[in-house]
């Protein structure tokens, strides 16, 4: 979850990409690119440290995100990018491609199911959770991020906006506790 400060400052930025976006009509190319460079900062540690590291040289920054922007981004993408380096806010672009992704989805009319399962879905379990959530909102269609925390033992806890859908064992029995308590 991003801070509020990360958030007030990526806003601008997102919203300043959003608009080149609009203006080339390179919306869904732009989010496929940030979607790609969300998942190589969640999936690399290594990545997220190095541009988050205020002795890391701006120059060394740039070649690193050129590097992995090589092939298959677009052109718009990789100069914004290397606008957040040389302002110095490059450690903020977690937050940024949270916020354009965000805004993407109001934009297109898509719902962001959070769903969490305490073990791995199924891609039939997906779609009858997107069909599911797509009945009860009025989204176009609907973006399910699903995370596993066994800790729920079974079930699946499903948050759209601020409606939150406890099926999970562990709720459940919370619920009966309450209940008997």
């Amino acid at each position: 979850m991003q801070s509020g400060m990360s958030a007030s400052i990526a806003a601008p930025y997102a919203e300043a990409l959003m608009s080149i976006a609009q203006r080339q009509d390179t919306v869904d190319a732009i989010g496929e690119d940030i979607r790609n460079l969300r998942q190589m900062l969640v999936e690399s540690s290594e990545l997220s440290q190095f541009l988050t590291n205020p002795i890391a040289s701006a120059e060394a920054k740039r070649g690193v995100l050129s590097q992995l922007t090589r092939e298959g981004f677009n052109d718009s993408t990789k100069k914004f990018l290397m606008l957040l380096v040389d302002r110095g806010r490059v450690l903020f672009l977690g937050a940024v491609c949270e916020q354009y992704l965000a805004r993407l989805r109001e934009l297109k009319g898509i719902a962001l199911a959070e769903v969490t399962s305490a073990s791995e879905l199924s891609e039939d379990n997906v779609n009858a959770i997107r069909e599911k959530v797509k009945s009860f909102s009025d989204a176009n269609d609907v973006e399910v991020s699903v995370s596993v925390d066994p800790d729920l033992v079974g079930g699946v806890i499903v948050k759209v906006g601020s409606q939150v859908v406890d099926a999970s064992l562990r709720g459940q029995l919370r619920r009966l506790a309450l209940s008997l308590g």
